[in-house]
């Protein structure tokens, strides 16, 4: 990792750190998403050492992959290994899977897990792909339509260009924030996000989806 996006994470971290104690300070748990991926690793390992009271703090997912928690390109594995560790593991994850066969199947009861943390988040963190995805909202995607304009929590994702079925959080609920980051690394993705930046087409690029909103770019090269 290069010295810019060891500085940027630790950057983030220090910012999320200090959003959650200011919430805590007015309110009993605060409510943390994340995005997985290997863009996040640096920001979970400093984030995970910052002085906080983890025990009232809960953390979940914008999106998964519907494998197995411990499966290599499972987003919880990521967090279960990266995050919640030290003085992290206190918190309290709530995953976006289930027993189901597929999440189809177990939408419902992830949505109603999702929908008793203490909305609103008081950070959520979004990634994005070359092709303008965030969370599991593919331009691709059938459902892109339904996760785009759904009051449900979660949507059950298919993707022709993934090779696992998804689960993500709807864009409605991922809006439900008190603040929102977006976290880049690359030049790939500098150039989508002023692709993105420049139109106003959602299906095209779903990022879009929160450029409408106040929105804090953490991008290094």
């Amino acid at each position: 990792m290069n010295d810019c996006r060891a500085q940027l994470a630790q950057q983030l971290a220090e910012s999320v750190a200090e959003a959650l104690r200011t919430d805590l300070a007015s309110r009993e748990r605060a409510l943390l998403v994340v995005s997985g991926g290997s863009t996040p690793v640096p920001f979970f390992q400093a984030l995970a050492t910052k002085d906080l009271a983890w025990d009232r703090i809960d953390i979940t997912l914008a999106d998964e992959r519907w494998v197995d928690a411990f499966a290599d390109d499972s987003n919880a594995r990521l967090v279960n290994e990266h995050l919640l560790t030290g003085p992290a593991s206190a918190a309290n994850f709530v995953p976006l899977t289930s027993d189901d066969a597929t999440p189809e199947q177990g939408a419902e009861v992830v949505n109603e897990r999702i929908e008793n943390l203490d909305w609103p988040a008081s950070v959520v963190i979004l990634g994005m792909g070359g092709d303008g995805h965030t969370a599991s909202l593919f331009p691709d995607s059938q459902e892109l339509g339904l996760a785009l304009s759904t009051d449900e929590a979660v949507v059950a994702v298919r993707s022709p260009g993934q090779p696992q079925p998804r689960i993500t959080l709807s864009a409605g609920r991922l809006h439900q924030a008190q603040r929102h980051i977006l976290h880049l690394t690359g030049e790939e993705k500098r150039v989508v996000l002023g692709r993105a930046l420049a139109g106003d087409d959602v299906r095209e690029l779903p990022i879009r989806a929160f450029l409408a909103c106040p929105l804090a770019i953490y991008w290094a090269p």
